[in-house]
Protein backbone atom coordinates (compact mmCIF):
# COMPACT_ATOMS: atom_id res chain seq x y z
CA UNK A 1 0.00 0.00 0.00
CA UNK A 2 1.16 3.69 -0.53
CA UNK A 3 2.57 5.45 2.54
CA UNK A 4 0.86 5.82 5.66
CA UNK A 5 -1.72 9.01 5.75
CA UNK A 6 -2.62 9.37 9.34
CA UNK A 7 -1.99 8.97 12.67
CA UNK A 8 -2.20 5.67 14.29
CA UNK A 9 -4.31 5.97 17.28
CA UNK A 10 -3.26 5.65 20.68
CA UNK A 11 -5.38 2.39 21.58
CA UNK A 12 -4.33 0.78 18.11
CA UNK A 13 -0.65 0.64 19.07
CA UNK A 14 -1.54 -1.24 22.45
CA UNK A 15 -1.10 -5.18 22.04
CA UNK A 16 -4.54 -6.45 21.34
CA UNK A 17 -6.85 -9.07 23.29
CA UNK A 18 -10.02 -10.39 22.79
CA UNK A 19 -11.83 -7.50 24.85
CA UNK A 20 -9.08 -4.81 23.80
CA UNK A 21 -12.68 -3.63 22.42
CA UNK A 22 -14.13 -2.79 26.20
CA UNK A 23 -11.92 0.48 26.05
CA UNK A 24 -13.78 1.85 22.67
CA UNK A 25 -16.74 2.99 22.65
CA UNK A 26 -19.41 0.59 21.72
CA UNK A 27 -22.59 1.14 19.41
CA UNK A 28 -25.61 -0.76 19.22
CA UNK A 29 -24.94 -2.74 22.31
CA UNK A 30 -28.39 -3.69 24.10
CA UNK A 31 -28.46 -2.02 28.29
CA UNK A 32 -28.63 -5.81 30.37
CA UNK A 33 -30.67 -5.51 33.63
CA UNK A 34 -28.83 -7.80 35.46
CA UNK A 35 -24.43 -7.68 35.06
CA UNK A 36 -24.56 -11.00 37.01
CA UNK A 37 -26.55 -12.43 34.81
CA UNK A 38 -25.04 -11.74 31.86
CA UNK A 39 -21.94 -12.63 33.56
CA UNK A 40 -23.09 -15.80 34.09
CA UNK A 41 -24.26 -16.56 30.47
CA UNK A 42 -20.88 -15.01 29.31
CA UNK A 43 -19.16 -17.73 31.43
CA UNK A 44 -21.35 -20.55 29.96
CA UNK A 45 -20.50 -19.25 26.39
CA UNK A 46 -16.92 -19.30 27.35
CA UNK A 47 -17.16 -23.27 28.38
CA UNK A 48 -19.00 -24.80 24.76
CA UNK A 49 -17.47 -25.95 21.86
CA UNK A 50 -17.00 -23.77 18.89
CA UNK A 51 -19.22 -23.28 15.64
CA UNK A 52 -16.03 -23.65 13.31
CA UNK A 53 -12.52 -24.46 12.75
CA UNK A 54 -9.50 -22.52 12.45
CA UNK A 55 -8.66 -24.75 9.00
CA UNK A 56 -12.03 -23.82 7.93
CA UNK A 57 -11.75 -20.28 8.34
CA UNK A 58 -7.98 -20.23 6.45
CA UNK A 59 -8.98 -22.30 3.33
CA UNK A 60 -11.76 -19.43 3.37
CA UNK A 61 -8.98 -16.65 3.20
CA UNK A 62 -7.10 -18.70 0.63
CA UNK A 63 -10.25 -18.68 -1.63
CA UNK A 64 -11.23 -15.17 -1.08
CA UNK A 65 -7.92 -14.07 -2.10
CA UNK A 66 -8.67 -16.14 -5.24
CA UNK A 67 -11.64 -14.47 -5.54
CA UNK A 68 -9.50 -11.11 -5.70
CA UNK A 69 -7.76 -12.27 -8.48
CA UNK A 70 -10.59 -13.28 -10.83
CA UNK A 71 -10.17 -16.96 -9.86
CA UNK A 72 -13.03 -17.48 -8.28
CA UNK A 73 -16.72 -15.02 -7.91
CA UNK A 74 -18.39 -15.07 -4.18
CA UNK A 75 -22.13 -15.80 -3.65
CA UNK A 76 -22.97 -14.60 -0.25
CA UNK A 77 -26.96 -14.71 1.00
CA UNK A 78 -29.74 -15.64 3.24
CA UNK A 79 -31.49 -14.09 6.09
CA UNK A 80 -31.72 -10.73 7.11
CA UNK A 81 -32.13 -11.60 10.81
CA UNK A 82 -32.41 -15.48 11.46
CA UNK A 83 -35.00 -16.17 14.04
CA UNK A 84 -35.05 -18.80 16.17
CA UNK A 85 -38.13 -20.66 14.70
CA UNK A 86 -36.63 -21.09 11.65
CA UNK A 87 -34.71 -23.43 12.46
CA UNK A 88 -35.93 -26.55 11.16
CA UNK A 89 -34.75 -28.64 8.29
CA UNK A 90 -36.78 -27.48 5.47
CA UNK A 91 -36.33 -23.88 6.26
CA UNK A 92 -32.37 -24.95 6.37
CA UNK A 93 -32.37 -26.88 3.37
CA UNK A 94 -34.30 -25.01 1.26
CA UNK A 95 -31.95 -21.76 1.71
CA UNK A 96 -29.20 -24.39 0.84
CA UNK A 97 -31.23 -25.20 -2.10
CA UNK A 98 -31.90 -21.68 -3.58
CA UNK A 99 -27.97 -20.91 -2.98
CA UNK A 100 -26.82 -24.03 -5.02
CA UNK A 101 -29.11 -23.46 -7.72
CA UNK A 102 -27.99 -19.98 -7.98
CA UNK A 103 -24.20 -20.73 -7.46
CA UNK A 104 -24.98 -23.59 -10.85
CA UNK A 105 -26.24 -20.70 -12.75
CA UNK A 106 -22.85 -18.78 -12.34
CA UNK A 107 -20.68 -21.34 -12.37
CA UNK A 108 -22.77 -22.10 -16.16
CA UNK A 109 -22.30 -18.29 -17.09
CA UNK A 110 -18.88 -17.34 -15.24
CA UNK A 111 -16.92 -20.24 -16.27
CA UNK A 112 -14.98 -19.98 -12.65
CA UNK A 113 -15.88 -21.61 -9.76
CA UNK A 114 -18.33 -20.19 -7.09
CA UNK A 115 -17.18 -19.72 -3.34
CA UNK A 116 -20.71 -20.14 -1.01
CA UNK A 117 -20.99 -18.30 1.74
CA UNK A 118 -24.37 -18.49 3.88
CA UNK A 119 -26.01 -15.84 5.36
CA UNK A 120 -26.95 -17.59 8.86
CA UNK A 121 -25.71 -19.80 11.64
CA UNK A 122 -25.27 -16.61 13.72
CA UNK A 123 -26.77 -13.88 11.77
CA UNK A 124 -29.07 -13.05 14.88
CA UNK A 125 -28.73 -9.57 15.99
CA UNK A 126 -29.31 -6.71 13.77
CA UNK A 127 -28.73 -2.75 14.28
CA UNK A 128 -31.41 -0.55 14.63
CA UNK A 129 -31.70 3.10 13.84
CA UNK A 130 -33.33 3.85 17.20
CA UNK A 131 -33.09 2.24 20.85
CA UNK A 132 -36.61 2.57 21.28
CA UNK A 133 -39.43 2.07 19.58
CA UNK A 134 -43.55 3.75 20.37
CA UNK A 135 -46.46 2.54 19.39
CA UNK A 136 -49.24 4.02 20.36
CA UNK A 137 -47.60 6.07 23.06
CA UNK A 138 -45.70 3.22 24.67
CA UNK A 139 -42.08 3.06 24.37
CA UNK A 140 -40.09 -0.24 25.17
CA UNK A 141 -36.60 -0.97 23.59
CA UNK A 142 -36.20 -1.68 19.95
CA UNK A 143 -36.33 -5.59 18.96
CA UNK A 144 -32.52 -6.35 18.17
CA UNK A 145 -32.72 -9.86 17.08
CA UNK A 146 -33.54 -13.22 18.46
CA UNK A 147 -30.11 -12.71 20.34
CA UNK A 148 -31.52 -10.44 22.36
CA UNK A 149 -34.91 -10.05 22.63
CA UNK A 150 -37.95 -11.10 21.26
CA UNK A 151 -39.93 -9.28 18.58
CA UNK A 152 -43.46 -8.93 20.10
CA UNK A 153 -44.38 -5.66 21.38
CA UNK A 154 -44.41 -6.17 25.00
CA UNK A 155 -42.00 -5.39 27.92
CA UNK A 156 -41.37 -9.01 28.85
CA UNK A 157 -40.67 -9.79 25.22
CA UNK A 158 -38.25 -6.69 24.40
CA UNK A 159 -35.74 -6.70 27.91
CA UNK A 160 -32.75 -7.76 27.12
CA UNK A 161 -32.34 -11.40 28.13
CA UNK A 162 -28.00 -13.02 28.20
CA UNK A 163 -29.72 -16.55 27.67
CA UNK A 164 -30.45 -15.80 24.22
CA UNK A 165 -26.97 -15.83 23.28
CA UNK A 166 -26.54 -19.67 24.73
CA UNK A 167 -29.94 -20.42 22.16
CA UNK A 168 -28.38 -18.57 19.76
CA UNK A 169 -24.89 -20.73 20.18
CA UNK A 170 -27.13 -23.74 20.19
CA UNK A 171 -29.02 -22.58 17.14
CA UNK A 172 -26.43 -21.86 15.07
CA UNK A 173 -24.58 -25.04 15.94
CA UNK A 174 -28.10 -27.46 15.08
CA UNK A 175 -28.03 -25.03 11.70
CA UNK A 176 -24.02 -25.63 10.83
CA UNK A 177 -24.18 -29.74 11.73
CA UNK A 178 -27.30 -30.02 9.31
CA UNK A 179 -25.83 -28.28 6.37
CA UNK A 180 -22.40 -30.15 6.84
CA UNK A 181 -24.65 -33.81 6.56
CA UNK A 182 -26.70 -32.41 3.69
CA UNK A 183 -23.16 -31.64 2.00
CA UNK A 184 -21.60 -34.85 3.18
CA UNK A 185 -24.33 -36.48 2.50
CA UNK A 186 -24.12 -36.16 -1.43
CA UNK A 187 -26.94 -33.47 -1.06
CA UNK A 188 -24.87 -30.55 -3.20
CA UNK A 189 -23.74 -33.21 -5.61
CA UNK A 190 -23.72 -31.72 -9.10
CA UNK A 191 -24.99 -35.51 -10.69
CA UNK A 192 -28.14 -34.53 -9.17
CA UNK A 193 -28.96 -30.76 -9.27
CA UNK A 194 -32.27 -32.07 -9.43
CA UNK A 195 -32.72 -32.90 -5.77
CA UNK A 196 -32.35 -29.37 -5.42
CA UNK A 197 -35.22 -28.04 -7.04
CA UNK A 198 -38.22 -26.61 -5.13
CA UNK A 199 -41.57 -26.31 -5.85
CA UNK A 200 -41.46 -23.30 -8.11
CA UNK A 201 -39.60 -25.03 -11.20
CA UNK A 202 -42.78 -26.65 -12.27
CA UNK A 203 -44.35 -22.97 -13.05
CA UNK A 204 -41.66 -20.35 -12.91
CA UNK A 205 -41.09 -18.01 -16.03
CA UNK A 206 -37.46 -18.81 -15.74
CA UNK A 207 -38.53 -22.97 -15.25
CA UNK A 208 -37.49 -23.45 -18.87
CA UNK A 209 -34.02 -21.17 -18.61
CA UNK A 210 -32.94 -23.12 -15.45
CA UNK A 211 -33.58 -26.72 -17.22
CA UNK A 212 -32.03 -25.47 -19.74
CA UNK A 213 -28.71 -24.63 -17.79
CA UNK A 214 -29.09 -27.93 -15.50
CA UNK A 215 -29.14 -29.96 -19.22
CA UNK A 216 -26.26 -28.20 -20.57
CA UNK A 217 -24.13 -29.01 -17.17
CA UNK A 218 -25.28 -32.41 -17.16
CA UNK A 219 -24.05 -32.99 -21.07
CA UNK A 220 -20.76 -31.27 -20.03
CA UNK A 221 -20.19 -33.65 -17.33
CA UNK A 222 -20.87 -36.81 -19.19
CA UNK A 223 -18.89 -36.07 -22.15
CA UNK A 224 -16.34 -35.76 -19.50
CA UNK A 225 -16.85 -38.84 -17.57
CA UNK A 226 -17.30 -40.32 -21.05
CA UNK A 227 -13.56 -39.12 -22.54
CA UNK A 228 -11.93 -40.21 -19.07
CA UNK A 229 -13.48 -43.51 -18.68
CA UNK A 230 -14.44 -43.05 -14.78
CA UNK A 231 -17.04 -40.89 -12.85
CA UNK A 232 -16.09 -36.75 -12.52
CA UNK A 233 -14.07 -36.72 -9.13
CA UNK A 234 -14.87 -33.59 -6.42
CA UNK A 235 -18.55 -33.31 -8.05
CA UNK A 236 -20.34 -34.69 -4.92
CA UNK A 237 -19.51 -32.01 -2.48
CA UNK A 238 -19.16 -28.22 -2.13
CA UNK A 239 -17.52 -25.88 0.31
CA UNK A 240 -19.73 -23.80 2.53
CA UNK A 241 -19.05 -21.27 4.42
CA UNK A 242 -21.04 -19.20 7.39
CA UNK A 243 -21.06 -15.51 8.17
CA UNK A 244 -22.63 -12.88 10.04
CA UNK A 245 -22.51 -9.46 11.28
CA UNK A 246 -20.25 -9.18 14.02
CA UNK A 247 -22.58 -7.05 16.37
CA UNK A 248 -23.07 -8.22 19.35
CA UNK A 249 -19.37 -7.75 21.00
CA UNK A 250 -19.43 -9.81 24.13
CA UNK A 251 -20.85 -12.91 22.33
CA UNK A 252 -18.18 -12.39 19.65
CA UNK A 253 -15.71 -12.43 22.37
CA UNK A 254 -16.39 -15.57 24.05
CA UNK A 255 -15.74 -17.40 21.09
CA UNK A 256 -12.83 -15.63 19.96
CA UNK A 257 -10.10 -18.74 20.48
CA UNK A 258 -6.59 -19.69 20.02
CA UNK A 259 -5.72 -22.81 18.38
CA UNK A 260 -3.25 -25.05 19.09
CA UNK A 261 -0.40 -24.77 16.26
CA UNK A 262 -2.13 -21.54 15.12
CA UNK A 263 -0.59 -17.86 15.87
CA UNK A 264 -3.41 -15.64 17.18
CA UNK A 265 -6.65 -15.57 17.67
CA UNK A 266 -9.73 -16.43 15.60
CA UNK A 267 -13.48 -16.02 15.85
CA UNK A 268 -14.64 -19.70 15.89
CA UNK A 269 -18.14 -19.03 16.34
CA UNK A 270 -18.14 -17.80 12.16
CA UNK A 271 -16.03 -18.18 9.39
CA UNK A 272 -16.36 -14.55 7.88
CA UNK A 273 -17.43 -11.67 10.11
CA UNK A 274 -18.36 -8.12 9.34
CA UNK A 275 -18.84 -4.89 10.14
CA UNK A 276 -22.04 -2.94 9.69
CA UNK A 277 -21.97 0.64 8.38
CA UNK A 278 -23.25 2.03 12.15
CA UNK A 279 -20.29 0.23 13.47
CA UNK A 280 -17.39 1.12 11.47
CA UNK A 281 -15.93 3.99 13.46
CA UNK A 282 -12.43 4.06 13.68
CA UNK A 283 -12.39 4.43 17.39
CA UNK A 284 -15.19 2.16 17.54
CA UNK A 285 -15.11 -1.17 19.31
CA UNK A 286 -16.24 -3.33 16.13
CA UNK A 287 -13.28 -2.24 14.54
CA UNK A 288 -11.24 -2.71 17.30
CA UNK A 289 -12.57 -6.19 18.13
CA UNK A 290 -11.91 -7.37 14.09
CA UNK A 291 -8.54 -5.72 13.67
CA UNK A 292 -7.11 -8.69 16.05
CA UNK A 293 -9.06 -11.41 14.75
CA UNK A 294 -7.41 -13.93 12.03
CA UNK A 295 -10.75 -14.68 10.40
CA UNK A 296 -11.32 -12.79 7.18
CA UNK A 297 -13.26 -9.50 7.41
CA UNK A 298 -15.67 -7.48 5.52
CA UNK A 299 -17.10 -3.80 5.89
CA UNK A 300 -20.39 -2.62 4.43
CA UNK A 301 -19.69 0.83 2.23
CA UNK A 302 -22.08 3.03 2.28
CA UNK A 303 -23.16 6.19 0.55
CA UNK A 304 -21.76 8.59 3.04
CA UNK A 305 -18.53 6.78 3.37
CA UNK A 306 -15.72 9.03 3.14
CA UNK A 307 -12.57 8.81 1.13
CA UNK A 308 -10.38 9.42 4.11
CA UNK A 309 -12.44 7.00 6.28
CA UNK A 310 -11.93 4.53 3.92
CA UNK A 311 -8.35 4.11 3.77
CA UNK A 312 -7.97 4.40 6.97
CA UNK A 313 -10.07 1.18 7.64
CA UNK A 314 -7.77 -0.07 5.10
CA UNK A 315 -4.96 0.19 7.21
CA UNK A 316 -6.54 -0.74 10.27
CA UNK A 317 -7.76 -3.69 9.64
CA UNK A 318 -5.29 -5.14 6.70
CA UNK A 319 -2.39 -3.25 7.84
CA UNK A 320 0.28 -5.49 6.12
CA UNK A 321 -2.29 -5.49 2.93
CA UNK A 322 -2.72 -9.67 2.80
CA UNK A 323 -4.63 -11.30 0.41
CA UNK A 324 -7.97 -12.57 1.64
CA UNK A 325 -7.91 -10.71 4.76
CA UNK A 326 -10.62 -7.96 3.46
CA UNK A 327 -13.67 -7.66 2.06
CA UNK A 328 -15.36 -4.53 0.96
CA UNK A 329 -19.48 -4.88 0.43
CA UNK A 330 -20.54 -1.46 -1.37
CA UNK A 331 -23.85 -0.73 -0.58
CA UNK A 332 -25.33 2.37 -2.15
CA UNK A 333 -28.50 2.46 -3.97
CA UNK A 334 -29.77 2.80 -7.46
CA UNK A 335 -30.13 6.09 -7.49
CA UNK A 336 -26.78 7.16 -6.29
CA UNK A 337 -24.36 4.51 -6.96
CA UNK A 338 -23.03 6.19 -10.03
CA UNK A 339 -21.93 9.33 -8.10
CA UNK A 340 -20.68 7.64 -4.66
CA UNK A 341 -18.98 4.48 -5.47
CA UNK A 342 -16.33 5.61 -8.38
CA UNK A 343 -14.34 7.83 -6.35
CA UNK A 344 -13.95 5.10 -3.65
CA UNK A 345 -13.08 2.56 -6.18
CA UNK A 346 -10.31 5.19 -7.58
CA UNK A 347 -9.01 5.91 -3.93
CA UNK A 348 -8.43 2.13 -3.26
CA UNK A 349 -7.24 0.83 -6.34
CA UNK A 350 -4.26 4.15 -6.03
CA UNK A 351 -3.79 3.53 -3.02
CA UNK A 352 -2.77 -0.59 -4.21
CA UNK A 353 -4.70 -2.15 -1.57
CA UNK A 354 -5.82 -5.44 -2.09
CA UNK A 355 -9.43 -5.87 -1.05
CA UNK A 356 -12.35 -8.03 -2.88
CA UNK A 357 -15.08 -5.70 -4.02
CA UNK A 358 -18.53 -7.05 -3.30
CA UNK A 359 -22.48 -5.64 -4.15
CA UNK A 360 -24.91 -5.46 -1.59
CA UNK A 361 -27.86 -4.32 -4.25
CA UNK A 362 -30.19 -4.61 -1.26
CA UNK A 363 -29.57 -2.24 1.94
CA UNK A 364 -29.22 0.73 -0.44
CA UNK A 365 -33.01 0.01 -2.02
CA UNK A 366 -35.12 -0.20 0.96
CA UNK A 367 -38.30 2.20 1.02
CA UNK A 368 -41.84 2.11 2.38
CA UNK A 369 -44.76 0.66 0.19
CA UNK A 370 -47.80 1.88 -0.31
CA UNK A 371 -49.91 0.31 1.91
CA UNK A 372 -47.09 0.33 4.51
CA UNK A 373 -44.35 -2.49 4.36
CA UNK A 374 -41.04 -1.69 4.00
CA UNK A 375 -40.45 -3.59 1.11
CA UNK A 376 -37.23 -3.64 -2.10
CA UNK A 377 -38.12 -3.33 -5.64
CA UNK A 378 -36.49 -5.94 -7.76
CA UNK A 379 -35.81 -3.33 -10.40
CA UNK A 380 -33.55 -0.95 -8.33
CA UNK A 381 -31.32 -4.33 -7.37
CA UNK A 382 -31.46 -5.00 -10.69
CA UNK A 383 -30.38 -1.22 -11.79
CA UNK A 384 -27.74 -1.07 -8.58
CA UNK A 385 -26.25 -4.54 -9.58
CA UNK A 386 -25.60 -3.75 -13.65
CA UNK A 387 -24.37 -0.42 -12.69
CA UNK A 388 -21.85 -1.94 -10.20
CA UNK A 389 -20.43 -4.25 -12.88
CA UNK A 390 -20.08 -1.30 -15.36
CA UNK A 391 -18.72 1.41 -13.02
CA UNK A 392 -15.99 -1.22 -11.92
CA UNK A 393 -15.39 -2.32 -15.74
CA UNK A 394 -14.53 1.71 -16.00
CA UNK A 395 -12.80 2.06 -12.71
CA UNK A 396 -10.46 -0.82 -13.56
CA UNK A 397 -11.83 -2.94 -11.05
CA UNK A 398 -13.57 -6.06 -10.45
CA UNK A 399 -16.32 -6.76 -9.06
CA UNK A 400 -15.62 -9.96 -7.40
CA UNK A 401 -19.42 -10.70 -5.68
CA UNK A 402 -22.96 -10.61 -4.20
CA UNK A 403 -24.45 -10.34 -1.58
CA UNK A 404 -28.37 -11.04 -0.94
CA UNK A 405 -30.54 -11.07 1.81
CA UNK A 406 -32.56 -13.93 0.40
CA UNK A 407 -35.08 -17.01 1.23
CA UNK A 408 -35.83 -20.36 -0.11
CA UNK A 409 -39.49 -19.79 0.99
CA UNK A 410 -42.55 -18.16 -0.86
CA UNK A 411 -42.49 -15.19 0.60
CA UNK A 412 -43.49 -11.96 -0.91
CA UNK A 413 -41.16 -8.95 0.81
CA UNK A 414 -39.66 -7.81 -2.39
CA UNK A 415 -42.02 -6.37 -5.42
CA UNK A 416 -41.48 -6.57 -9.02
CA UNK A 417 -39.58 -9.68 -10.51
CA UNK A 418 -40.23 -12.20 -12.91
CA UNK A 419 -44.09 -12.73 -11.16
CA UNK A 420 -44.06 -8.85 -11.20
CA UNK A 421 -45.20 -8.79 -7.74
CA UNK A 422 -47.05 -5.18 -6.63
CA UNK A 423 -47.63 -3.55 -3.09
CA UNK A 424 -50.80 -5.50 -2.75
CA UNK A 425 -49.09 -8.64 -3.02
CA UNK A 426 -46.88 -7.98 -0.09
CA UNK A 427 -49.02 -8.93 2.75
CA UNK A 428 -49.96 -12.32 1.32
CA UNK A 429 -46.77 -14.21 2.82
CA UNK A 430 -44.16 -11.27 3.98
CA UNK A 431 -42.79 -12.88 7.24
CA UNK A 432 -39.41 -10.96 8.04
CA UNK A 433 -39.57 -8.76 11.40
CA UNK A 434 -36.41 -6.78 9.97
CA UNK A 435 -35.56 -6.28 6.36
CA UNK A 436 -36.95 -7.32 3.36
CA UNK A 437 -35.37 -10.36 1.37
CA UNK A 438 -35.44 -11.77 -2.17
CA UNK A 439 -37.67 -14.88 -1.84
CA UNK A 440 -36.39 -17.95 -4.52
CA UNK A 441 -37.83 -17.42 -7.59
CA UNK A 442 -36.16 -13.65 -7.00
CA UNK A 443 -32.57 -14.61 -5.87
CA UNK A 444 -32.26 -17.31 -8.99
CA UNK A 445 -33.43 -14.17 -11.32
CA UNK A 446 -30.67 -12.29 -9.72
CA UNK A 447 -28.49 -14.84 -9.93
CA UNK A 448 -29.60 -15.58 -14.34
CA UNK A 449 -29.57 -11.65 -14.48
CA UNK A 450 -25.42 -11.69 -12.84
CA UNK A 451 -24.77 -14.29 -15.86
CA UNK A 452 -26.06 -12.44 -18.26
CA UNK A 453 -24.53 -9.24 -17.40
CA UNK A 454 -21.07 -11.01 -16.78
CA UNK A 455 -21.33 -12.54 -20.45
CA UNK A 456 -22.02 -9.59 -22.52
CA UNK A 457 -18.96 -7.97 -20.55
CA UNK A 458 -16.66 -10.42 -21.67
Amino acid sequence: MATRLFQVSSHLQMPWQPDSWQACPAEQQPVYPDSDVLSRALDELRTLPPLVTSSEILALRKQLAEAEEGKRFLLQGGDCCENFAYCTPEVISNRLKVLLQMSLVLVHALRMPVLRVGRFAGQYAKPRSSAVEARDGVELPSYRGDIVNAPAFDVAARIPDPQRMIAAHSRSALTLNFVRSLIDGGFADLHHPENWNLSWVTHSPLADEYRRIVAEIADAMRFMETLSGEPAHNLDRVDFYASHEALLLPYEQTLTRQVPRQRGWFNLGTHFPWIGMRTAALDGAHVEYCRGIRNPVAVKVGPSMRLDHLLRLLEVLNPDNEAGRLTLIHRMGAGVIADKLPPLLDAVKREGARVLWVCDPMHGNTENSSNGYKTRRFANIRSEIEEAFDLHAAAGTRLGGIHLELTGEDVTECTGGARDLTDADLGRAYQSTVDPRLNYEQSLETALLIGRKYRQMR
